[in-house]
């Protein structure tokens, strides 16, 4: 059983669609689904799964990533009309939901890199159960990129491990004795532990809830230091204010991305 398998499950429980069920026998049906906003569209790879396993026909107008203007039809499904609506719902969340995200991270790189074309804005942990990784898809279909998936892909020292260890130096260097594969990063939260931690062996380092001129500043004298370590802008970034962090930055992150955005308006109507 798959993601999709257990959506539907979600849905239809071990009764089914009982107004469907009660209504229609063996009728077919045509529908198409249609923008009501202009987007970045996402979500169609997973649409067509959807209606594949209720052994529908679906035909995709579009494609992923794929800008469209308001009352766009992006998907013709024919089949079985019990069919066409089980698949309803949990299709529509999907396109909705990761339209919406890849259509804010579109606007956001594109807004950011006319200042600094080599800078990223990412994805972060801060995603709804179950659906990150569509979450993080559609940020990368809008032009972003994932970040860490999980704990389990990359070292993030943060507050709470430090406020345990007691040491920045004690932290990393525990790490060194049993990571030796993965990107190292350290969160900081003031200028002190910032030039400490550029003195260290380390890959990134991220900027917690730095004001844009302070940032500014601990960026300057960490690359003075070492020039090589990426610096990483997070905490209390907003729409409105990204575009201070963006000259001195090489990264952005997020958790408005995933968490915050408002999805796009789309329908399926039965033709």
């Amino acid at each position: 059983m798959d993601d999709i398998d257990r959506y539907l499950e979600e849905d239809l429980g071990d009764k089914g669609d009982i107004t469907s069920d009660s209504l229609f026998t063996n009728e077919t049906a045509e529908a198409k689904i249609i923008a009501k906003e202009n987007c970045i569209i996402a979500g169609l790879e997973e649409t067509k799964q959807i209606f594949k396993k209720l052994k529908t026909q679906i035909k995709t107008l579009v494609k992923d990533g794929d800008f469209i203007e308001k009352d766009t039809t992006i998907a013709i499904i024919k089949g079985s009309a019990k069919a066409i609506l089980k698949g309803e719902r949990l299709a529509l969340n999907f396109i909705c939901k990761m339209s919406g995200i890849s259509t804010e991270t579109k606007k956001l790189v594109k807004k950011c890199r006319k200042i600094n074309p080599k800078l990223t804005i990412a994805a972060t942990r801060k995603t709804t159960p179950g659906f990150r990784k569509y979450e993080k898809k559609a940020v990368m279909i809008g032009g972003g990129e994932a970040h860490r998936y999980g704990l389990y892909d990359a070292v993030m020292i943060k507050d709470n491990h430090l406020k345990i260890i007691g040491s920045i130096d004690e932290a990393i260097k525990r790490v060194k004795q049993k990571v030796h594969d993965n990107i190292i990063e350290v969160e900081v939260e003031n200028k002190k532990d910032a030039i400490s931690v550029a003195k260290l062996d380390i890959d990134v380092i991220m900027l917690d809830n730095f004001t844009p001129s302070s940032a500014r500043n601990v960026a300057e004298k960490i690359r003075e230091i070492n020039s090589k370590i990426l610096i990483e802008i997070s905490g209390g970034v907003t729409p409105e204010n990204i575009t201070e962090y963006v000259p001195f930055a090489d990264r952005i992150s997020l958790g408005y991305l995933t968490n915050k955005v408002k999805s796009i308006d789309f329908s399926l109507e039965i033709l």
